[in-house]
């Protein structure tokens, strides 16, 4: 949420509110968003969640989307919040296959190397989807991993486009996914849902197939928000 949202929601006095954010912030409870106007759940509040996840999980709401998700596709589905230029996931559900890639509750991912991450920089502002090309410097974790800034920006139009994201063995070779956004009542970006696999079991073209059982997760997540 941005400051002005949160002022109308709370109707508390613009300095009041900025005092708030500041100390939250500092104290990191809350992060700036990429866009540097809005704000995230930041470190110490995610910790307090992932806490609380890994105490009764099997009562959330959300966590039974992602069962129901996994069982549908049979491979690891991800639930993954923005902060700053990574991605962290925040729960997941491993597929039951004995090969799989193991990326744990509370991992960070670059969001340029990541389905994840692609979504999470199409919803950006133009300003802001400028900074982060023009800014800092993207690792070229494989052979694959999209790095300039003009092949990132088509990437991030297509995406746009056609409203989902995949990862070509950008992140881990060897390894596909799919993500789509989740987005809240307001219709506001909060979050991502992926899977990934291992291609020696499912072919990007094979796991693009379950797209519309993704997207159909995405928005019972979207009413839970």
């Amino acid at each position: 949420m941005t400051p002005a949202e949160i002022i109308e929601e709370l109707r508390l006095p613009k300095p009041t509110v900025h005092r708030l954010l500041a100390y939250l912030e500092d104290q990191g409870f809350l992060a700036k968003n990429i866009d540097g106007k809005s704000y995230l759940p930041g470190a110490r509040f995610r910790e307090m969640a992932i806490g609380a996840m890994h105490a009764s999980l099997s009562n959330l709401p959300s966590r039974n989307v992602l069962v129901g998700l996994n069982q549908q596709i049979g491979e690891t589905c991800n639930l993954a919040v923005p902060d700053k230029d990574e991605m962290v996931y925040v729960d997941r559900v491993e597929t039951h296959w004995p090969l799989r890639i193991a990326l744990h509750i509370g991992s960070r991912v670059p969001l340029h190397a990541t389905a994840a991450g692609k979504v999470t920089l199409a919803f950006l502002s133009p300003d802001a989807l400028q900074r982060y090309l023009l800014t800092g410097t993207r690792q070229a974790i494989t052979a694959r991993t999209i790095t300039d800034p003009d092949p990132l920006r088509a990437e991030i139009d297509q995406v746009k486009a056609q409203g989902y994201a995949t990862d070509q063995e950008e992140l881990v070779e060897g390894m596909i996914a799919v993500a789509v956004p989740v987005l809240d009542s307001r219709n506001n970006f909060c979050a991502t849902l992926s899977f990934h696999a291992p291609t020696q079991r499912l072919s990007l073209q094979q796991g693009l197939a379950h797209l519309n059982d993704l997207r159909h997760a995405a928005e019972k997540l979207g009413q839970l928000i």
